[in-house]
């Protein structure tokens, strides 16, 4: 018997609407555009956590949660990997209806999915406008390419390991 390749999802936070909170959304149309995604991989584009977000992860084995994060203390546009625990205590990293990445995470433990969840972010710099605005700040938009080698990368090392 061949061994299961793990289903892998790259799950893109974020609102293009407040500036650099739009660096999820971004990500997931440079992998979308790419024809060469291996089959197993699913890109998604989705605006902000809640529980809708139960949906997008059953099925999922080896998930990568692609946002925005504030108060690293580093500059604008540096990338940090994180998991949800290290994030569980603060306050920032609420979504939608005051929910939190490890609050989506608890609820899908307790419905059985068997998820291995990694967290790719890059420091802002502002997502405060006068007007609503689509884009990037410069540290953030340079930031861009590597950020999408990196989800290459995982999505590379994912899909050769197996369960």
């Amino acid at each position: 018997m061949f061994p299961m390749v793990a289903r892998v999802l790259i799950l893109c936070i974020g609102n293009t609407l407040m500036l650099d909170e739009g660096v999820g959304p971004r990500v997931a149309a440079e992998l979308l555009r790419r024809s060469s995604l291996p089959e197993g991989v699913s890109v998604l584009d989705r605006g902000s956590m809640g529980m809708a977000l139960l949906s997008d992860l059953k099925g999922a084995r080896k998930v990568l949660v692609v946002d925005a994060v504030d108060n690293t203390g580093l500059a604008p546009g540096t990338i940090v990997a994180f998991k949800p625990e290290d994030i569980a205590s603060y306050e920032a990293f609420h979504g939608a209806h005051d929910t939190r990445l490890v609050d989506v995470l608890q609820a899908a433990e307790v419905l059985g999915y068997q998820l291995e969840v990694e967290c790719l972010g890059v420091q802002i710099q502002s997502v405060a406008a006068e007007d609503y605005l689509i884009g990037l700040s410069p540290p953030v938009e340079a930031a861009l390419p590597e950020l999408v080698q990196h989800c290459l990368e995982y999505i590379d090392a994912k899909m050769t390991s197996v369960e």
